[in-house]
């Protein structure tokens, strides 16, 4: 089969950066032809006054790409495009070149862009459902994208344009939500439940699993108010016993963090900084437990997966995917968003039980092994391809 598989890269590097990648891969692997379209959100820094000027309207309709786009499919040919994301470069055109073209599309659902400019349904340190049960007003006027009103509405008006010419309903034939919890949300906000298919992540390759040398508590992720890391700090200080607990990751809240944990006296937590994927692996096979906090829906935490392919449990918020992806005493425990005492007691109680502990490492390298490897992923990725095919047959016929 040949894929033309497109994503829009960050400005910085992201979980869907990963998965774009990793299924490039996995493609290629099993002998398909893969060809990558992709841009980046750092050539807007790039474009001169000119380029920043056009940005708005090309974030809501980029016309050269939808060009570009429609020499590729003519010279190409592909059987089927496979979308991550399209925000901000290239924008929603080229599902128009797709359709003018007769070629299937199937999107990757990464998040909840689509119907929150924020891409997050997160506000004020809680969840935040406003724009899709109301109005996308509602995320303009508290200023949702980036904390600017002006930037909140070039993203407002790409998704209500959009909507306006049905151009993900109208124009992709399959698409792919990550959890069971992001499909019922993202049918709940207007997508043909006939054409959601859950498909989760994977991790390849298989990092392998740890050994018996567990000895602290980790926390791997963006230092972003929506992740949690100030309630996982709140909770170590409640600890009566001291439990050792490294951090790696950066982030706007870096700082603040940092500066919390020196007034509460936290000798124990170690701030790492950004580390690479590599050392954060070594990082998980090594520690007893993974902290999860965060405090919104999430897509699919690819760190969650990978922990489970280290063989490491998790303790995470009781929401979204967290609570879907993590078994409450089977793959790691639960607890109450942003709930730092209940967080302190679920640490407390991990820490004093290294044996039920490994037993729950356990568990999650299996449902790791179950669920979320290359091999699982290839069928479940050619079936959806296939679908999306068959459907765009029909729609021809």
């Amino acid at each position: 089969m040949k894929v033309l598989v497109v994503h829009n890269y960050y400005q910085q590097r992201a979980g869907e950066d990963a998965v774009f990648e990793q299924e490039c891969r996995l493609l290629t692997r099993f002998g398909h032809t893969v060809i990558p379209y992709h841009r980046t959100n750092k050539e807007i820094e790039e474009a001169g006054t000119w380029g920043r000027l056009r940005a708005p309207l090309d974030i809501i309709w980029n016309a050269r790409s939808r060009r570009e786009f429609r020499a590729l499919l003519r010279a190409e040919r592909p059987d089927v495009v496979h979308v991550h994301n399209t925000y901000f470069m290239i924008s929603p055109s080229i599902f128009a070149a797709c359709q003018d073209a007769g070629v299937p599309v199937v999107q990757t659902l990464h998040n909840y862009r689509l119907f929150c400019p924020a891409a997050v349904f997160f506000r004020d340190g809680k969840a935040c459902e406003d724009c899709r049960e109301y109005s996308l007003w509602q995320g303009i006027r508290h200023a949702c994208y980036h904390g600017a009103r002006s930037d909140t509405t070039v993203v407002a008006a790409m998704i209500k344009l959009n909507r306006m010419l049905n151009t993900w309903p109208g124009n992709v034939d399959e698409f792919i939500a990550l959890t069971r919890f992001s499909r019922r949300k993202v049918v709940e906000s207007g997508l043909p439940q006939e054409r959601v298919t859950v498909k989760p992540n994977f991790v390849d390759p298989d990092p392998g699993q740890g050994g018996d040398a567990r000895d602290y508590a980790l926390f791997v992720g963006r230092l972003s108010p929506e992740k949690g890391a100030a309630t996982m700090l709140r909770a170590w200080s409640r600890l009566v016993k001291p439990v050792p607990l490294r951090i790696a990751g950066s982030g706007p809240e870096q700082q603040a963090l940092e500066q919390q944990a020196r007034r509460d006296g936290l000798r124990n937590v170690e701030f790492l900084g950004h580390v690479p994927r590599e050392s954060a692996l070594g990082l998980l096979r090594d520690a007893r437990f993974l902290v999860f906090p965060s405090v919104w829906y999430e897509g699919f935490p690819m760190t969650i997966c990978e922990a489970f392919a280290c063989g490491t449990p998790v303790i995470c918020s009781r929401m979204g995917a967290m609570e879907e992806l993590v078994e409450d005493n089977g793959t790691g425990l639960h607890f109450g968003p942003g709930n730092a005492e209940e967080l302190a007691a679920r640490v407390s109680w991990a820490w004093d039980h290294p044996d039920d502990m490994r037993r729950m490492g356990l568990a999650a390298r299996r449902e790791f092994e179950d669920k979320y490897t290359a091999e699982r992923n290839h069928p479940l990725l050619l079936e959806i391809y296939s679908g999306a095919i068959a459907r765009k047959g029909r729609a021809a016929a």
